[in-house]
């Protein structure tokens, strides 16, 4: 029972933490195919990157590149909200009154006290099923 509270602990520990937390998945497509994922930093480049040419002053014909990276950006929640309920004075008693009755039905008793423990039984004269005639059927 104590190891599965404590890997309840643990498991909503870890519920609590991937549910704040943020991240970014970095994608890199090459020709329309996905080359590279990545999750916290940048993915890599492939060797089909072409160079963008320099500008020159008789051409300006520049060759569009295959490859285009694409950042997804996952979202976490930035703070827990946290509900305060107001309540009155006569439903904090009941509250109060309910748990209080709640935990000590449950109290049991310190140790087994047997009554009779001390005394032995009587001794067995006739058969009293027979002298009174009970018999089970």
């Amino acid at each position: 029972m104590q190891s599965f509270k404590k890997i309840s602990a643990f498991l909503m520990a870890f519920v609590v933490l991937f549910s704040t937390m943020s991240f970014t998945i970095s994608e890199h497509y090459c020709g329309g195919d996905l080359v590279d994922v990545a999750m916290f930093f940048e993915a890599d480049s492939c060797e089909m990157e072409m160079d963008m040419p320099s500008s020159t002053e008789d051409c300006n014909f520049e060759k569009e590149d295959c490859c285009k990276d694409i950042n997804k950006i996952v979202e976490g929640q930035n703070g827990l909200n946290i509900q305060v309920v107001n309540l009155d004075f006569e439903q904090q008693l009941f509250i109060a009154s309910f748990i209080y009755s709640y935990i000590n039905l449950f109290e049991g008793l310190d140790k087994n006290i047997v009554p009779f423990k001390n005394y032995s039984p009587p001794l067995i004269v006739t058969d009293i099923q027979v002298l009174d005639q009970v018999f089970l059927i």
